[in-house]
């Protein structure tokens, strides 16, 4: 195992290797246990703390630049084969704990917002098997977060999901299921609790002015300014046509009984 300790451009006789320009010498740990495994960052990089694990061969860690946010602080485990892709303006308030496994990526976009104590895992670290039959029942799955997503405090998002742009996990939520886009997402497992929903980064007690009734008090992030979109839910349009279907063809069977009593009797 090759251990480094300084964000600098690298590379060993296994095919490992850094893609860095500059160096940063502070928080810095990055462990190559496998082969072939690739960490590369952005030169215009804002890393507070960056903890990376190659426990396999052929994995992927990408970071993307970052400016005018608070800096990144991240502990990321990275399987066999697996991937993880960081966005720019990424950050986070503590260290977020990220996990791969079997092939699996974690895929995270643009100017998302990572409260403390946040863990983004697409395996669960061991496996759990049917006692019948001696399959997998835990297998790891990809993540996918979008652009402009905040995480809030103690938020675990567990493998198979995907995060729309703009939406909110509210804190100590546990998400298992996809989330849409500009909803509030919180329990355990996550439910959508609001939708058409947007939030902006300036603190409410840090950044003026200290009182944001409306969002005519902040600047506004206008591009993840939407409406919820949500293909699991029927719209209103969708049920009325239904309703309609359902009425006419209770018509039709109807008029037929009709017909038949009347051929009868003749």
């Amino acid at each position: 195992m090759n251990r480094v300790t300084t964000l600098e451009a690298y590379e060993d006789d296994r095919g490992n290797r850094i893609e860095f320009s500059g160096t940063v010498e502070k928080n810095i740990r990055v462990k190559f246990k496998g082969r072939n495994n690739v960490l590369r960052v952005a030169t215009q990089h804002n890393i507070a703390q960056l903890f990376v694990d190659f426990d396999c061969d052929d994995g992927l860690v990408e970071i993307g630049s970052s400016h005018g946010v608070p800096g990144l602080r991240a502990a990321i485990r990275v399987g066999d084969g697996c991937q993880v892709r960081i966005g720019k303006n990424v950050s986070s308030t503590t260290t977020v704990a990220m996990s791969t496994a079997e092939g699996t990526s974690i895929t995270i976009g643009d100017d998302v917002m990572i409260a403390s104590d946040t863990q983004i895992r697409a395996d669960d670290g061991h496996p759990i098997f049917d006692v019948r039959t001696g399959k997998r029942v835990n297998a790891a799955r990809s993540i996918v977060i979008g652009n402009h997503v905040w995480l809030g405090l103690g938020a675990c998002v567990l493998g198979g999901v995907t995060i729309g742009d703009g939406t909110v996990v509210g804190m100590r939520s546990v998400v298992t299921r996809s989330l849409p886009n500009n909803v509030v997402g919180a329990g355990s497992p996550a439910k959508v609790v609001k939708r058409n929903v947007a939030w902006e980064r300036p603190h409410l007690t840090l950044d003026p002015p200290y009182r944001k009734p409306t969002a005519a008090s902040v600047k506004k992030s206008t591009a993840y300014w939407t409406l919820t979109v949500d293909p699991g839910r029927p719209s209103r349009s969708r049920g009325i046509y239904a309703g309609a279907r359902r009425r006419t063809r209770r018509r039709l069977r109807a008029v037929r009984a009709m017909a038949d009593g009347l051929t009868r009797r003749t």
